[in-house]
């Protein structure tokens, strides 16, 4: 028997949740590195290249950090909006997708060719129904988004203050259920760019196949009246902007983008030819160093 439509897609959703759920306490470590909290010293230690450096714990360590802390389930916290994000990021994006329709579609797509203007055109038109979906899905399901994460930044200060959409509205007002989706729709269109080029490319001039692409979301930062929000362990920005310069000041802006061999890019100083973070707070009040 052939599946439905129906049964392909909420297949597809059941996959997503079971990999969401799974990769769930890599995810909300991956947060906690992105909005600067290592409550693990680093120790010195050598690059590839023999040069001294300060080796931070991998997401595995940090993983087990979380563990330690609040136990097995304190690694899932956050995770019953995300789910909810995710699938209804997913059934928004499917739903806008098939009612995007442009008039010249049926002419267009009688020509199979891939050296030929047509091509082009529903390469675009492709691209276009893509970027217009996962735009709404994202701002659709933003709102989940928003209390998953700021409910991950609460393990930072022990709290337990975000619950539901209440306590955001409440602090917030309406404006608080999207605090940097700008920056995310920005992030996602620009993979969306990318991709689309690279897959344009590669397909016409390379390989005979046309998919779709489906980049994965970025993971967003976003900054709330918690603990981990407030000086000294976090400025006060007025927008996302002046968080990017800030980010980009101290040499941040990558934070985040590697799991497993990560190394402390932040202010430092050199004593006695040994690296030494600069004003830089960890979560133990005396920075210990361990020769590695």
């Amino acid at each position: 028997m052939i599946p439905t439509k129906a049964e392909i897609l909420w297949s597809d959703f059941s996959f997503r949740m079971l990999t969401n759920t799974i990769t769930h306490p890599i995810e909300y470590a991956k947060v906690l590195i992105q909005i600067g909290y290592e409550p693990i010293p680093p120790r010195r230690t050598t690059t590839i290249f023999r040069q001294p450096a300060l080796a931070l714990p991998n997401v595995f360590q940090y993983v087990r950090y979380i563990k330690n802390v609040d136990g097995y389930t304190g690694c899932y916290r956050g995770l019953i909006p995300k789910l909810c994000a995710s699938t209804v990021s997913a059934a928004v994006f499917e739903k806008t997708y098939k009612s995007i329709k442009f008039v010249d579609e049926p002419e267009i797509y009688k020509n199979k060719s891939k050296y030929t203007f047509f091509y082009f055109l529903r390469c675009m038109y492709e691209f276009i129904r893509e970027l217009i979906s996962r735009m709404i899905g994202i701002i659709v399901s933003h709102p989940l988004d928003v209390i998953a994460l700021r409910m991950m930044a609460q393990f930072v200060g022990g709290e337990t203050k975000y619950k539901s959409f209440v306590e955001v509205y409440k602090e917030n007002g309406i404006m608080g259920y999207y605090a940097g989706l700008v920056p995310r729709l920005i992030g996602n269109a620009a993979v969306l760019i990318l991709v689309s080029s690279c897959t344009y490319a590669i397909d016409k001039y390379v390989i005979n196949y046309h998919g779709e692409i489906r980049p994965n979301a970025i993971t967003i930062i976003k900054w709330f009246h918690i603990v981990w929000h407030l000086p000294p362990q976090m400025p006060i920005y007025d927008n996302w902007l002046d968080c990017w310069s800030h980010l980009s000041d101290t040499n941040q802006l990558k934070r985040g983008n590697r799991l497993l061999w990560r190394y402390y890019t932040g202010p430092q100083v050199m004593i006695n030819g040994v690296p030494m973070p600069l004003n830089q707070k960890f979560g133990y009040s005396n920075l210990y160093l361990k020769d590695k």
